[in-house]
Parts: C-alpha cells; sequence; structure tokens
C-alpha cells in the first residue's frame, strides 16, 4: 500500500465532508470578496474553527488583521462580540459581575462581553497581565467563575486575538500559560507587490463604500458544531500519531530551546491535522496535514536559549530544522 492509501481506515464507514467542504469554500468567497491576498490566514483561521480552537493573530498595523478575523465571524451566523483591550480594562469588563438589584435586594450576574460564539479581543497585549488572566478559564474550559458561581459559555465558542509585535511600546508581552491557549498563533505579513497593486486599484475603483457590507452570512452556528463533530471522527493512523509524538518529544531534548512543547500542543497537532485533511475532503490525516499546522502550534509554544537568541535565530527555523528532522513515515 503506497502514498495516500497507506493511512487511510481499513474500514468501509467513510465521512460525508461534502457539505462541510461546501460550507467552508462559501466562507472563503464571502471573505475574499473584501481581502486580498491572505488566502493561509483564512484558511488557518478556518481550521481552527473545525478544530474548536482558539487563534492568535500577529502582524504589523495596517495589514489587516481584526478585519480578517471579523469578516470570517460575519460570514457564520452567531453571536459575534468585539472587545478592545486597553491598559484600564478590568477583568469584570471582560467577563461581567454581580450587581446589587435594587428592587430584589439580591445580586444578579451582568454577562460580559466574553459571552457569545466568536469573540474578537482587539490587541489583546494592550492589557495587563490581570486582564489577560481572567481569559484563561474560558478559553480552556469554556466556562467563568465569579463569586464562586460558575457560567457555561455558548456553543460554539471561539476567540480570535489579534495582536501587534511585542517589541513595540504599550504593550504586555503575554505569559506562555496564556499563549498556549491558542490552537494556532497566525503571523500576517506585508502582501506582495501585485496584491499591494489589487488593494490600490480596488481602493480607486471603491467598489463599495461598506466593505463589510458585501459578506453575508453562509453557515449557522449549529452546522458549525456538527462539523466539528464530523472532524473530530477524521482518522489518524497509528504511524501519524507516533509521528507527531516525536516532533513533540524532539522539542523537549533539543539543545537550542529551553522549553519544549507539552502534550496539549501533540493533542493540538492532532486536531488541526484533522480540520486540514476535512478542508481537502480527506477522512483520514497524512504526514502532509502534520507538517502544514506543525509551525503555526508551536512557533508560540516553545523558547529559544538566550544565546540562541542572541545569534539571531528565531523559534520558526528552530522548528522547521526540528520537523524536517524527524523521519516521515512510509
Amino acid at each position: 500500500m503506497n502514498g495516500l492509501e497507506r493511512y487511510m481506515p481499513d474500514f468501509e464507514s467513510r465521512l460525508d465532508l461534502s457539505g462541510l467542504q461546501e460550507k467552508m469554500e462559501g466562507v472563503k468567497r464571502e471573505v475574499k470578496k473584501v481581502i486580498v491576498g491572505q488566502d493561509q490566514v483564512i484558511n488557518m483561521l478556518l481550521m481552527s474553527i473545525l478544530a474548536s480552537g482558539h487563534s492568535l493573530i500577529e502582524g504589523l498595523p495596517g495589514v489587516a488583521k481584526t478585519l480578517t478575523a471579523k469578516l470570517i465571524a460575519k460570514s457564520i451566523q452567531s453571536e459575534f462580540k468585539r472587545i478592545q483591550f486597553t491598559p484600564d480594562l478590568m477583568p469584570s469588563d471582560v467577563t461581567g459581575s454581580s450587581i446589587l438589584d435594587l428592587k430584589s435586594n439580591e445580586f444578579e450576574f451582568k454577562r460580559g462581553p466574553i459571552f457569545g460564539n466568536i469573540i474578537l479581543i482587539d490587541e489583546i497585549n494592550r492589557a495587563p497581565a490581570k486582564t489577560q488572566a481572567s481569559l484563561f478559564e474560558c478559553m480552556s474550559e469554556q466556562q467563568v467563575t465569579v463569586d464562586g458561581h460558575t457560567y457555561r459559555m455558548p456553543s460554539p465558542f471561539l476567540v480570535f486575538a489579534t495582536q501587534n509585535p511585542i517589541e513595540h511600546e504599550g504593550t504586555y508581552r503575554l505569559p506562555e500559560a496564556q499563549l498556549d491557549r491558542f490552537l494556532f498563533k497566525i503571523v500576517i505579513n506585508y502582501p506582495e507587490f501585485s496584491h499591494e497593486l489589487r488593494i490600490l486599484q480596488e481602493h480607486q475603483a471603491q467598489k463599495a463604500g461598506d466593505k463589510e457590507a458585501l459578506v453575508h452570512p453562509v453557515v449557522t452556528g449549529d452546522e458549525i458544531i456538527a462539523f466539528q463533530n464530523i472532524v473530530k471522527a477524521v482518522y489518524a493512523h497509528e504511524e501519524v500519531l507516533n509521528y507527531i509524538a516525536q516532533i513533540i518529544v524532539q522539542t523537549r531534548v533539543n539543545p537550542n530551546l529551553t522549553l519544549g512543547a507539552s502534550p496539549r500542543a501533540s493533542i493540538a497537532i492532532l486536531e488541526a491535522s484533522k480540520s486540514s485533511a476535512a478542508l481537502l475532503g480527506r477522512d483520514f490525516i497524512t504526514p502532509d496535514d502534520v507538517k502544514y499546522v506543525a509551525p503555526a502550534i508551536l512557533g508560540h509554544r516553545v523558547m529559544l536559549t538566550p544565546e540562541k537568541e542572541m545569534e539571531g535565530f528565531t523559534t520558526e527555523y528552530m522548528i522547521k530544522q526540528i520537523v524536517d528532522g524527524v523521519e516521515i513515515p512510509r
């Protein structure tokens, strides 16, 4: 058995991915009415949705981080909330707080903006650590605990957060525990020349006064939940699981890294690989899926030694070296 057939399940029951593919392609078409040349970013965000994971989007100002996430949210018919993080934002401004009802003389919980289906947190690294920490429980466990009472988040629940590079003034670096809650860290770079020219041409043509009005919902929240359940059933061959485990172990023993990847990272690679396969119409994952998603999953979870940082190495380079160094199952 050669090629893709090696990783196919040996049972006849197959997943019907046609509906998932059709709807996700519809989302792409809607978003690309406005966004030019960010195909990989859009694809990664769709994978994070299907894998029930959160995404951190990093890039310099003006590269459409917020707009891309907002348009993807708009293409999904669900409750969308946007939170602008600022240095004076308090945790209760995010999660909500208990307020005394003068009529009943009892405290009533007022839900904060975090209670929604798709949450866009703009410039997450503008808020201090205390406010960032308010996201830990809801992102990991889909619940919020306030004054001893636990409140469940609605389903689906997804967080898209944007941040500017941490070397900019007035920002707070996200701690490793916070970064680990994000499935992907997606870096948006400057567009290439042809895309830059097309952006100018479309702006000059003034195709629409309100570009966001061009994007319409194509999938419902209930359909997203159904697709997420389908993706969980995508098959993973034992050899592919072994391949993922070897990559993770190599991050822990690499002498150039002071912090390796945790088991949460290996599970993240597995789930993201399933969503990658599903988008391509396959009900089984291959090593190519693993290689595709691994950099965006490991890049914010490992840490270089100070010596390697001083020498100008990057985590992206080290991850590529590690992934390329692990033998692909044949």
